[in-house]
């Protein structure tokens, strides 16, 4: 999500809005918080460790998931800015927003699952453990490709990839009910007396207070977009109050909503994603939102936090494998989680350099970086295949 790590897409080729350091450094800080919760969930290492740093590793095993709710608040913030550019869309611009879309984060994403295969074949070979994924068959390959293998039940072929499909997803959804409240204003019943902007933000108050009172409740729909859209909104909230110069008072009314929601039903993820929105909101009260912190490792970071969110699980797969063996001592287990942790970060460095920064400058409808995908899926398949 870069979300998110990822960019929320535009339907539009405007010039790129100048960048909010502040929200950099809250997506930045994210992505290194989810790598570190990887490497403590997955993998032998962080078992060996344990005893070493117990309290560590039980807290980013635990909470460090929470902070994907950054990137649903700042997806939601560049999801309103980029409809906040778009003209009118119909069935056929919502397609091609969509496409666009896909072609943004899904080749990228592609490529990633060519390495994750191999990573996970690699793995395969030197040790024995259940974070290693079996060689995918057609169906899971094409599952993955749709980004559907969260809704059929799949496996996921590498970890985190989950989050992708479902900002994928909200994505569309916003652009799918504005479309739906600028043909409603059309209606001969509702002409000249609503503004579809006015429509459509409704539309989104009333989706965002379900998920918070009710479909978030629901583990079962946690690969849907409604389950994280009252985080979502809440960055769509922050743009209109911080970009677009709307009263605050909706703001501050629906992070007390959010409160009521954890008081019923106790979930720290949405705490998490209101204390981001609170944060976000100060800082641009300050004046400080587009200013600070004004530093090449937070660009950094913030540039190559897709690719890092991408390609980390593979890596810190190989290098479990590599280092981990039934004598090693929890002082090596952590000095091989640190070293998963840089590999991580040189491959994102060279992920985003030679994939992702060529994907953003030629994503043709016809790149034809499925190919890859799909010929992996063609090795055998092992039926007994272990599942991460």
């Amino acid at each position: 999500m870069p979300l998110s790590p990822v960019p929320a897409g535009s339907s539009t080729r405007a010039a790129p809005a100048p960048r909010l350091l502040f929200v950099d450094l809250l997506r930045g800080l994210a992505a290194q918080v989810i790598v570190l919760h990887h490497i403590a969930l997955y993998g032998p290492l962080s078992d060996t460790a344990y005893a070493l740093a117990p309290g560590t590793i039980d807290f980013f095993f635990g909470y460090g998931r929470f902070a994907v709710q950054v990137f649903f608040v700042v997806g939601g913030f560049l999801a309103a800015q980029s409809l906040a550019k778009a003209g009118p869309i119909g069935p056929r611009a919502l397609l091609g927003v969509a496409v666009r879309r896909y072609r943004r984060i899904g080749f990228p994403y592609l490529a990633s699952l060519v390495v994750a295969i191999a990573a996970n074949n690699v793995a395969d070979r030197f040790m024995d453990h259940s974070s290693i994924s079996g060689p995918p068959d057609l169906t899971s390959v094409l599952a993955h490709v749709f980004l559907l293998q969260s809704i059929l039940g799949i496996p996921a072929i590498t970890a985190g990839i989950w989050y992708i499909a479902v900002e994928f997803q909200l994505l569309v959804l916003v652009f799918a009910l504005t479309g739906l409240a600028q043909a409603l204003v059309r209606a001969p019943l509702l002409r000249f007396r609503v503004q579809a902007d006015s429509l459509a933000h409704a539309l989104f108050g009333a989706l965002a207070l379900s998920a918070l009172f009710w479909f978030n409740r629901d583990k079962t729909l946690d690969m849907w977009a409604i389950y994280f859209f009252g985080s979502y909104f809440l960055g769509m909230l922050l743009y209109r109050v911080v970009q677009q110069g709307k009263s605050a008072w909706q703001l501050g009314v629906y992070l007390l909503l959010m409160c009521a929601a954890v008081a019923v039903d106790y979930r720290p993820r949405l705490l998490l994603a209101a204390a981001v929105g609170a944060l976000v909101y100060g800082a641009a009260k300050l004046g400080v939102l587009d200013r600070w912190p004004n530093n090449a490792i937070v660009a950094y970071c913030n540039r190559t936090s897709y690719s890092l969110f991408l390609i980390h699980f593979p890596v810190c797969l190989v290098v479990n494998a590599l280092v981990w063996h039934r004598d090693l001592s929890p002082v090596a287990a952590v000095f091989g989680m640190a070293a998963a942790f840089g590999a991580s970060h040189v491959a994102a460095f060279l992920f985003h350099r030679y994939v992702e920064v060529p994907c953003m400058r030629d994503s043709r409808p016809d790149l034809p970086l499925p190919l890859p995908v799909v010929a992996a899926a063609a090795a055998p398949v092992d039926s007994a295949a272990r599942r991460s």
